[in-house]
């Protein structure tokens, strides 16, 4: 009998790479390196409003998208809040550079596991498609890390909520990678550490599911862990090819 799968889709946070800093700190350098891209280009902004009140929008954004699964992106609400500030026409190079100043700090406290190269190395050579299924608000910055941390060479699709429109768990992302990979829902796996957006998203898709809980211990996943039951757990990503290799 051949084995069961034929794509294995991964998230990305806390599965294949991890936050390894203070959040608050490293947020706060964030906010101000884009401000001042802002005032380096020209834009007259006020630190003590501008700020604030793009943060609070973020906060009132991330808390729809868990409503809605809808993706905006931090471009629009980079904009919406430029505009309220009095600038109604940002050329679109101007929000990218600010963005980017943004992200590069947030990406200096994510780091790659240990074994998320062994692993994507060792499915490859077994004969697994590969793919990945974020839920992010920019995708230029997950491209950026997918590139930092090596990555991207072994994915053969990457799916970003952020071009997609839609944020796991709803289905119509798990529906874009199989269409892509030509491949039906009961010979894909999806490993994530989310139960709700990961383990939920992929068994409503039709797609079996495979929790990795080395970081996984949030608050996030305590109001699940009791109503959303993964397929298989592992603790490492070293585990992976066993399991699908002997899945019953």
């Amino acid at each position: 009998m051949g084995r069961k799968f034929e794509l294995v889709l991964f998230d990305l946070g806390s599965t294949l790479i991890y936050f390894d800093g203070v959040f608050p700190e490293i947020m706060a350098q964030a906010d101000l390196r884009l401000f001042q891209e802002l005032v380096g280009l020209g834009y007259h902004l006020d630190p003590h409003d501008f700020i604030p009140t793009f943060r609070t929008s973020l906060q009132a954004y991330f808390h729809q998208r868990d409503v809605d699964f809808i993706e905006h992106t931090v471009e629009t609400v980079l904009r919406n809040t430029l505009v309220g500030a009095g600038y109604p026409n940002i050329p679109p190079e101007h929000i990218h550079a600010a963005l980017r100043q943004m992200y590069a700090v947030t990406q200096s406290g994510w780091k790659r596991e240990e074994d998320a190269l062994p692993t994507l190395a060792e499915l490859s050579r077994q004969g697994y498609r590969l793919g990945l299924v974020s839920n992010a608000a920019d995708a230029e910055d997950v491209r950026s890390m997918l590139q930092q941390h090596q990555l991207a060479n072994w994915l053969e699709l990457v799916l970003i909520s952020a071009e997609v429109g839609y944020r796991k768990p709803h289905p119509y992302i798990f529906q874009q990678a199989l269409s892509f990979f030509a491949v039906s829902p009961e010979r894909a796996v999806m490993v994530g550490d989310k139960l709700g957006a990961d383990i939920m998203g992929a068994q409503n898709a039709g797609l079996a599911s495979v929790w990795i809980t080395r970081r996984a211990h949030r608050t996030d996943n305590w109001a699940h862990e009791d109503t959303i039951r993964p397929d298989a757990s592992i603790e490492t990503l070293a585990e992976l090819p066993a399991l699908l290799e002997g899945w019953q």
